[in-house]
């Protein structure tokens, strides 16, 4: 029996007395859902991730340590059994068991339920509480990445009997975790609330009251945070991000990401259906000149799905040369030579209306006529899951810093739509090797599998690559312990206010 046992204690932080104070965040866009099952994207993750917490804890270093389960005990080859942290206590008084636990990620895997990110846990074959304290998770076959999994939002344990009562209500009026904050309120398009959970297993935590805001223009996010109506701006756009810099009153905490901004083809409507119009799109686009002006430097060409950081990253990848008579070559060998039009969507992100407009600038040269398009961002992810768009420009977090979240998600034929692959391309050597890289135990084996996956998406190009991202946060100068996240889920439980 091979054992892998986690003795690193859970993170606990004094703060000698602290003050009460409400810390005002601002991110880019509302929330979806506060139903970890409900929705897999950024902004709100990045409020469940202090309303709830997960089995596995991924560090601010990437390093994996015990959250809910304090420890864990790989019987076999598909089976381990995890140790629930005793003493933790959900929101409504109910106490963390195994059933809670079993509950959630059986959920999660329930085809039925339609979770979004349900792939993350199609690894497993069967969840069981052995008894109030231990769960047993059965997987069908060898999987490489799961503690890593274990750790995303997506999985946050939910209370059973919250979720049961609730109905369809959970997640937008009843929220319920062991997390280090309390949810208050959700007012649509404006704000969400939180409170200190003053009983949180974790330790102390500082902010007295959370509000999360969501304000669109990045602008108007920044200039807020110099007036001091914001206490932490996530996400400032590149102007802002160097006007701030130069600030006294700010304190930036910037952190290259786990983020890869592309533009996705619908693979299954013509033209893009043909490869060589895929091709030429990237050749017709300088992606690094959209980094190097537009993103003024925060950031850098992407060559592959997932950046540098991740497990499994190609670093011997060739980016799309910027080179519009070969773009023009290759539509003519498609049979396009006079062009063709197509409507490209984004959602209210200022900076990606900007890459958008340049991006059908530049196409135009080519002779594609791009009708650009604005939607709303609920409406935005449900159509382009629905297979609705031409094209669309996105990002993906690769939250679990393995290649097998960056790729699985985005490119295997089983994820079509809200899982991830909003391209609906796929091909049967890809998926083969993906399925491969999820079971493979040699790390040696695995980084030439994801070696070979990049190579044929790549070659392949159901996006335009981007480009990976630097992210510029900033907070008013008398805030500290804020640490970013690379994933993008910053914590603030260990945030003072002076």
């Amino acid at each position: 029996m091979r054992k892998v046992l986690l003795l690193i204690a859970a993170a606990a932080f004094a703060f000698g007395g602290a003050h009460a104070f409400t810390l005002t965040v601002a991110q880019g866009s509302d929330i979806v859902s506060l139903s970890p099952h409900n929705t897999n994207d950024q902004p709100s993750a990045r409020v469940m991730r202090q309303i709830y917490d997960t089995l596995v804890v991924q560090t601010e270093e990437l390093e994996l340590v015990p959250g809910l389960a304090e420890s864990w005990n790989q019987v076999d080859d598909v089976t381990w059994d995890f140790a629930i942290r005793p003493g933790v206590m959900f929101h409504n008084g109910d106490p963390l068991t195994a059933s809670d636990v079993a509950f959630t990620l059986n959920r999660l895997r329930d085809p039925a339920a339609g979770a979004p990110a349900a792939f993350l846990v199609g690894f497993i074959s069967s969840v069981e509480a052995v008894d109030d304290m231990t769960v047993r998770i059965v997987t069908n076959g060898p999987f490489v990445p799961m503690l890593s999994h274990l750790a995303h939002t997506a999985t946050s344990i939910l209370n059973e009997r919250a979720v049961t009562e609730a109905g369809e209500d959970y997640g937008t009026a009843v929220v319920v975790g062991t997390g280090p904050f309390r949810f208050v309120s959700w007012e649509v398009a404006s704000q969400v609330i939180l409170e200190r959970n003053d009983d949180w297993w974790g330790g102390d935590v500082g902010p007295e009251r959370v509000v999360f805001r969501a304000i669109v223009e990045g602008t108007v996010r920044a200039i807020e945070l110099e007036a001091g109506a914001i206490d932490i701006a996530y996400a400032l756009e590149p102007r802002d991000a160097l006007r701030a810099r130069t600030n006294a009153d700010l304190t930036m905490a910037e952190i290259e990401t786990l983020t890869t901004s592309y533009i996705g083809f619908n693979a299954q409507k013509a033209p893009f259906d043909d490869v060589r119009v895929r091709q030429a799109i990237n050749h017709a686009v300088d992606a690094e000149t959209i980094v190097d002006v537009l993103l003024e430097g925060f950031g850098f060409p992407a060559t592959s799905p997932i950046s540098s950081q991740v497990f499994g990253s190609n670093p011997d990848l060739e980016a799309y040369d910027f080179d519009p008579e070969r773009a023009r070559q290759l539509l003519a060998d498609a049979g396009l030579a006079g062009g063709f039009s197509t409507t490209l969507w984004t959602n209210d992100n200022p900076v990606r209306i900007q890459i958008a407009e340049i991006v059908q600038a530049q196409l135009a040269d080519i002779g594609i006529n791009v009708d650009v398009q604005v939607l709303e961002w609920s409406t935005y992810l449900a159509d382009t899951a629905a297979g609705a768009h031409d094209m669309f420009i996105l990002g993906w977090v690769t939250v679990t810093a393995d290649a097998d979240y960056g790729l699985y998600a985005l490119f295997h034929s089983s994820n079509f739509g809200s899982a991830g692959n909003r391209t609906f391309w796929s091909s049967d050597r890809l998926d083969e090797l993906l399925d491969l890289g999820r079971r493979t135990v040699d790390q040696d084996e695995r980084l030439a599998i994801y070696y070979e996956a990049q190579e044929i998406i790549n070659a392949e190009a159901p996006w335009i690559f981007l480009n990976t991202s630097i992210e510029a946060n900033a907070t008013r100068a008398n805030v500290t312990g804020f640490v970013p996240h690379p994933a993008g889920h910053h914590r603030l439980y260990n945030v003072q206010k002076n």
